[in-house]
């Protein structure tokens, strides 16, 4: 691809949110070989980043890549990049998307890694960039089953960059790519944004059910249950059916659900054991994007009219206090049907 002069490049790229996937992110962006700027909105922190070359609050040990840049400055950082990458938590996204809409210019492309649907909206990112930015700027999301930690450390993955920009995708998956580090690219913007918001809920219900010790069999059936739901939500608001089977709904759902890297599945086991949510968020001590996202989803799956039992009932463990057990009993006597 790299000898095909009508390939679009990512060119340079800015990460914007320095917390552990973002600087994941760049550390795979500069040891990719793409030159990569690291900006967070803490100026001190972001000082020490350029003083220590690495990033121990969130990924200790890891030491900076040479191709890797920390800078302070937002307007710096905006004006040097061809591409930009929004690594911030889905609440603080419009924000982001309007701190850097006056800075852009139209050599710049915007991507996220962000995932959720907005709380008071249910729109998921690329409804709010474009109504933000406009349908002038490329835009595109990246998702899949990914550990900040693994990342950085450079153990083998895989992820999903989708843009109805097939060339924006491309040249993204490109500058991504590595040794150990495989993009695979997308036209389906909702259906990787879906999967993306809705496996944090189901990973939520997944801690909950080994929490309880209900065991190999329980954990499957709803991880199997949950992606129907996901996929059933995700067709109705116009994704492809298929693109709930790869890596961006699959793969992160079974990722996010069995492995205690993922503070949506150690909330739910810490409920599980008696905690509220709230004292399982503070004990986690950072974002849980499951929370916030169980009541978007139920919320869009009303309006949708999509029946999605599971999410309903973490919604209502979150919200309503209502006992793990009696949510259990709720999923278990439901009226049987046929499975597809």
């Amino acid at each position: 691809m790299s000898g095909n002069s009508n390939v679009m490049s990512a060119g340079r790229v800015a990460v914007l949110g320095a917390g552990a996937w973002g600087t994941a992110l760049a550390i795979q962006l500069a040891r990719a070989g793409t030159p990569c700027d690291l900006w967070g909105r803490d100026a001190q922190a972001m000082q020490r980043l350029q003083a220590e070359r690495r990033n121990d609050r969130f990924l200790p040990g890891i030491v900076f890549p040479a191709q890797l840049t920390p800078r302070q400055s937002l307007t710096e950082t905006v004006a040097l990049a061809d591409t930009l990458l929004i690594a911030v938590p889905s609440h603080a996204f419009p924000e982001m998307l309007q701190a850097i809409k006056p800075l852009l210019t139209p050599k710049h492309k915007v991507a996220w890694a962000t995932k959720g649907f907005e709380l008071a909206s249910g729109r998921l990112p690329h409804e709010i960039a474009g109504a933000i930015l406009g349908d002038v700027i490329p835009l595109a999301v990246l998702s899949g089953p990914t550990f900040a930690l693994e990342v950085a450390k450079g153990l083998p993955c895989a992820i999903t960059v989708a843009s109805t920009e097939l060339q924006f995708a491309t040249a993204l998956a490109v500058a991504l790519s590595g040794d150990h580090f495989r993009a695979y690219t997308s036209t389906d913007v909702i259906g990787v944004e879906v999967g993306g918001a809705l496996k944090n809920v189901i990973a939520i219900g997944a801690g909950i059910a080994d929490g309880l010790e209900l065991g190999a069999n329980a954990r499957l059936a709803l991880i199997t249950r949950g992606l129907a739901e996901i996929t059933r939500l995700g067709v109705a608001l116009g994704a492809k059916p298929d693109t709930f089977m790869g890596l961006s709904g699959l793969g992160d759902l079974v990722l996010t659900c069995t492995d205690n890297q993922s503070r949506n599945r150690r909330l739910g086991l810490l409920i599980a054991k008696g905690s509220d949510s709230q004292a399982a968020a503070k004990a986690i001590g950072s974002v849980v994007e499951g929370i916030p996202a169980a009541r978007a989803a139920r919320d869009v799956a009303t309006r949708a009219q999509v029946d999605m039992p599971i999410v309903l009932q973490i919604y209502r463990v979150l919200y309503e206090n209502m006992d793990v057990a009696s949510a259990v009993k709720a999923l278990l006597e439901r009226q049987l049907k046929p499975e597809l």
